[in-house]
């Protein structure tokens, strides 16, 4: 009885290993929305809108980047890189606060 129940036991432990602990560790780019830098932007954007979300984050850490022909010219980029830039201004890491926590 006893070993019976303790196999039991570790097949089911096996079976919610498996099932809650493997993940790819990816970000789940489309599948129920659009996620960058472990921010999630919300559902259904167009590729230029992504494009934008990603360049505005990328500003926001400290490195400036922007496709100054989408900007002017594409709603959806222009829009993208403002949430991008704005959502992700708490990913800077200033050189001073890196040096404090040493």
């Amino acid at each position: 009885m006893f070993h019976r129940t303790s196999l039991s036991f570790f097949i089911i432990g096996s079976v919610l290993f498996y099932l809650t602990g493997c993940s790819s560790g990816k970000e789940p780019v489309n599948q129920y929305g659009y996620y960058h830098s472990g921010i999630y932007f919300g559902k259904n954007f167009s590729a230029n809108y992504q494009q934008g979300i990603m360049d505005g984050c990328t500003t926001s850490k400290g490195k400036y980047t922007k496709s100054h022909t989408l900007f002017n010219n594409d709603q959806n980029y222009h829009d993208g890189w403002f949430l991008g830039r704005n959502r992700c201004k708490h990913l800077l890491i200033v050189e001073d606060e890196k040096n404090e926590e040493i």
